[in-house]
């Protein structure tokens, strides 16, 4: 999307950019790119950058090089390997990949970004991007901590830039009529909610070894904010997801999706619960150090209790059933269900709660971009939805019930677990 930059707005240079980037990303100077917005603008173009090109980073791209006036110019990936099959897949010359997000981050033909990195990238990459003028599509979860997602969502504000939240249940039309049923007390009064994750299925490595970095592979980056630690294959891609200096497990891969199905649901996209306690089984020896069993219960303001726990089968899928005084509702990416089955055949009037309608989670991205609007994930909803991961886990590896005031963030009178809500950074980053 080509727009006019403002005469007062001074350029800044490349070099400019990466110097002040050396040692922290939230010192990075204000760039105002090309997106100066607003209804004028000359041209429906929006140039995008791909910042992590791994199975969902190239699964992204193709989605939005298939969308009309989305244009992908740039990718960027800490390992070789990714990067060549993005330019593969784009057409994009060497120039244009690249090895370090700072220098993506520096083009100031670049409108909007792809943060589709481990989840201890999120908050950083999209912190540095909002500060450099773009707008974000990020993954889900969007943070790794409680405490990062609320300054992301501050920066995000201050910078006035669009986050999307990779959660496309927001985009899927079944469970967007799952929760304007629930919603509009077609199921009476919630009371509780019930969601089913997957298990690992991943073989928590026993015997790991330290390895050799693969050429092409810059270990130290992809490290970035986390602690030191020597390599292993296992720790990296795929299953970084279940390394606590990393991730949180299989609750926040696919509890992201159906804790946040919940929260809209609820109608608690801009809250959280008051409680929660938490039974989980964690690994006592290996590689991996997050749940394997995941049992959550969170109770919130206006009653309602959700339960988030472990399938006992290794169907790849979560499940969602909404329970209120006059039946329930089922829903999940393959079919939705109630009882009694005349729900639905309910029809949502005029007058009541409609939620908000995207058909497709990138169009809608992109249209937001252009409209400067809130998307249907927008950063404060995936902070919240992310929190809730978060609340389990911190839950799960106390052992107690905890309380929460989600108005302030914190917990009640309790420092040993508000201190989880943070995490330190390796020097030279921090947010």
């Amino acid at each position: 999307m080509k727009f006019k930059r403002s005469k007062n707005v001074k350029q800044l240079t490349r070099r400019d950019f990466l110097k002040s980037s050396a040692t922290t990303v939230l010192t990075l100077p204000t760039i105002i790119t090309s997106s100066v917005r607003g209804a004028n603008a000359p041209s429906n173009r929006i140039t995008i950058g791909c910042i992590g090109l791994g199975a969902q980073g190239s699964w992204i791209i193709r989605g939005f090089m298939s969308q009309p006036g989305a244009h992908v110019v740039a990718v960027c990936d800490v390992d070789t390997n990714h990067r060549e099959n993005a330019r593969n897949v784009t057409g994009l010359s060497a120039k244009s990949a690249y090895n370090d997000f700072r220098d993506l981050l520096a083009r100031d033909d670049i409108d909007a970004v792809v943060v589709a990195v481990p989840d201890h990238w999120h908050v950083p990459i999209s912190i540095a991007a909002a500060k450099a003028g773009k707008d974000i599509y990020c993954e889900k979860p969007l943070t790794l901590t409680i405490a990062g997602g609320r300054r992301l969502c501050d920066a995000v504000k201050r910078y006035g830039r669009v986050l999307q939240t990779g959660s496309q249940q927001r985009s899927d039309s079944r469970f967007r009529f799952a929760c304007e049923l629930v919603r509009n007390g077609r199921i009476g009064k919630l009371h509780t909610i019930r969601v089913e994750i997957p298990r690992n299925t991943r073989p928590n490595p026993l015997d790991w070894q330290v390895e050799e970095v693969p050429p092409g592979f810059d270990y130290d980056m992809w490290l970035g904010p986390a602690p030191w630690a020597p390599y292993t294959k296992h720790r990296c891609h795929y299953e970084f997801r279940f390394l606590f200096d990393y991730s949180g497990g299989q609750i926040t891969n696919w509890g992201a999706h159906y804790l946040d199905t919940a929260q809209w649901g609820n109608g608690t996209d801009y809250t959280g619960p008051v409680e929660i306690v938490g039974r989980g089984q964690f690994p006592k020896q290996g590689l991996f150090t997050t749940a394997t069993n995941t049992n959550v219960e969170y109770t919130y303001a206006n009653g309602v209790k959700l339960m988030c726990t472990t399938r006992s089968d290794d169907a790849n899928e979560g499940k969602i059933w909404f329970e209120g005084s006059d039946g329930w509702i089922f829903v999940n990416r393959s079919r939705i269900d109630a009882h009694p089955k005349s729900i639905l055949e309910s029809h949502i009037g005029p007058n009541e709660t409609h939620l908000y309608n995207s058909t497709d989670h990138q169009r809608d991205f992109l249209d937001c971009v252009k409209l400067r609007r809130e998307p249907a994930a927008s950063v404060e909803i995936g902070h919240r939805s992310a929190s809730l991961c978060h609340l389990g886990n911190i839950a799960m590896l106390l052992g107690r019930k905890l309380k929460w005031n989600p108005e302030k963030e914190q917990f009640i009178n309790d420092t040993a677990a508000n201190r989880m809500l943070t995490r330190s950074m390796r020097a030279p980053w921090r947010i």
